[in-house]
């Protein structure tokens, strides 16, 4: 069913508001490329989003553990 087109731009402006996008690219012939972040993160039962969500928290506490 089609999104009514005053509900889509409520939710563009919601979104525009609420969340921060950060561009993460990979290049196709490397090891770590998008195929190997989305198998792993299925493999641990979670979205793409959540698994580097976790894994740039993880990071940065312990870089300040080590500070």
């Amino acid at each position: 069913m089609p999104k009514n087109p005053a509900k889509a731009e409520a939710d563009a402006r919601f979104n525009k508001k609420t969340y921060q996008q950060i561009a993460f690219i990979l290049r196709r012939d490397a090891l770590l490329n998008a195929d190997a972040v989305k198998a792993h993160a299925a493999a641990m039962g979670e979205s793409v989003n959540g698994f580097l969500t976790r894994a740039v928290m993880e990071t940065i506490e312990r870089d300040n553990a080590e500070s």
